[in-house]
């Protein structure tokens, strides 16, 4: 039988914790490690992958009543060295027939050994979402906007001619699923603005919720919850 190619000493490490080799102040010595080394920590989670499925297809065996007093004998003998012994048989390799059901969960993950880690997938980003603010004609939109979940960030543009009613403001409103409306700022004549979300208030920005634009005096509506002046336009949020 040949020898398994020798690992790198984290990934040998590793593996030891994935399978259950070190001892207990080496093992709480790795977990202190994948603490704050998060290399170390994806290691032993590409090992704890890989072994998985070896799981899966051993099936269950009851143990002999005479094996549990045979451990508890051997435990004193545990020391160091005993261990040392164990861990080196194990990158070596070993015979199947010799170590039973254990070294063939050893034999498998050697031949793993020389394969690249499983990748995880990154997880899909959250749907765009957008809505076209329309008056009461409902032709064509004053207002257009779009949403990104993940940088929590709102871009709205006004499609309304600048300098088209020099005497009033546009302010621009979220009506979430609760139906009160939360003011989100004011909106000029033909420009585009960003407006980041605080973080009470991305999670109601959702699909189905509606944007309005409200006609208001300068300096915005008077009254705390909601619009004073009528709306323009308004629209629903949907996913792009």
């Amino acid at each position: 039988m040949s020898e398994a190619p020798e690992l790198p000493s984290d990934e040998a490490l590793a593996a030891e914790h994935a399978i259950g080799l070190l001892s207990a102040a080496e093992r709480a010595q790795a977990e202190r490690r994948m603490a704050v080394d998060p290399g170390f920590a994806a290691h032993v989670a590409a090992w704890e992958a890989r072994l998985a499925p070896l799981l899966e297809e051993i099936d269950p065996v009851a143990p002999p009543v005479s094996v549990w007093p045979r451990i508890e004998a051997r435990l004193a003998a545990n020391d160091d060295t005993a261990m040392l012994r164990k861990r080196i048989s194990f990158w070596r390799g070993a015979a199947a027939g010799s170590l039973g059901l254990a070294a063939a969960s050893v034999a498998v993950a050697v031949m793993l050994a020389t394969r690249p880690p499983t990748l995880i997938a990154p997880p899909e980003p959250a749907p765009l979402l957008n809505a076209s603010l329309k008056g009461d004609a409902g032709i064509t939109p004053l207002f257009v906007a779009a949403y990104d979940p993940d940088r929590k960030a709102l871009i709205i543009t006004s499609l309304v001619p600048p300098g088209s009613d020099p005497v009033h403001v546009h302010q621009l409103w979220l009506i979430p699923a609760d139906g009160k409306p939360r003011s989100l700022g004011m909106v000029e004549p033909g420009r585009s603005r960003a407006m980041p979300m605080p973080g009470d208030m991305a999670p109601m920005i959702a699909e189905g919720a509606t944007l309005a634009v409200s006609v208001e005096a300068p300096g915005g509506s008077t009254n705390p919850d909601g619009p004073t002046g009528p709306i323009a336009a308004k629209g629903a949020l949907a996913k792009i």
